[in-house]
């Protein structure tokens, strides 16, 4: 029996606990990961998408529940240990690299992200090497950039230079949180292109929030769709194949008007 990349059992977040503003971020959540799954994520503003990659990540506790990864406990773990095991990109192209440090610099950042630090942790030519290869997959030519600080690039380049980072060592879990919200369609096409390229090729266990649906369908082997901190509604591999985006919607709310009948 294959076990879960990601299993997610009773997570549980409230914020303000017994406050009039009192609001569950994640209401008993219960998510299960298999290998290699490429998992979309979708939701409404405040369904709970972020609270769920935020709990993953070890940047929210949980009040109560539990999350494994590839069969690890770590529901006890801070982000930086998780690091270890979980890489991320984020919406804001700004927020994965070091601006005043070079490319060259950031690459290796990644590569010692949640590891010991040894006696050999600097650029050497073997790196070098190895990030221009990395880099050269992009078409931007950054692999002939190694010694450019980060902060002279563009935003598109700088969320390019974000996803080889996050994959570049294999993590167990691929965390993906509208990373191409913020960039125009054609850098965006281009990072959506690399994402799947390197999902595919390294077998990574993905799991990616959007708010676009095309996206939800196009992309992935699993749609999760969020509404109030719990799964409304899953759609595996075989169902996916041919759905589209009006049965999306019309399924949103079919599940959410019965809830909401069993609830009255």
């Amino acid at each position: 029996m294959t076990t879960d990349m990601l299993a997610v059992t009773g997570g549980t977040k409230i914020f303000y606990r017994g406050t009039p503003d009192e609001r569950r971020a994640l209401d008993g959540l219960n998510i299960a990961l298999k290998p290699a799954d490429f998992c979309i994520v979708i939701g409404s503003n405040g369904a709970g998408k972020s609270s769920f990659l935020n709990a993953v990540s070890g940047k929210l506790p949980l009040d109560s529940g539990r999350i494994k990864i590839d069969g690890l406990d770590v529901t006890k773990l801070n982000a930086h240990r998780r690091a270890q095991f979980i890489a991320r990109v984020f919406q804001d192209p700004m927020i994965g690299t070091a601006p005043t440090m070079t490319i060259g610099e950031n690459m290796l950042l990644a590569e010692l992200r949640g590891k010991p630090r040894g006696f050999s942790y600097g650029l050497t030519a073997n790196r070098r090497a190895k990030y221009r290869e990395q880099l050269s997959e992009l078409n931007l030519g950054l692999e002939n950039r190694l010694d450019m600080p980060v902060g002279l690039l563009s935003g598109g380049q700088r969320q390019s230079l974000s996803l080889v980072m996050a994959v570049s060592t294999r993590p167990k879990l691929l965390l993906l949180d509208e990373h191409t919200a913020a960039l125009d369609p054609r850098t965006a096409k281009l990072v959506m292109d690399t994402t799947v390229r390197a999902v595919e090729e390294l077998h990574l266990t993905t799991l990616m929030v959007t708010h676009n649906m095309d996206h939800a369908i196009k992309y992935g082997n699993k749609i999760v769709m969020m509404d109030a901190g719990k799964v409304l509604l899953e759609i595996g591999p075989e169902e996916k194949r041919g759905i589209t985006v009006p049965d999306l919607i019309d399924r949103f709310h079919t599940k959410s008007d019965a809830i909401a009948l069993q609830g009255s």
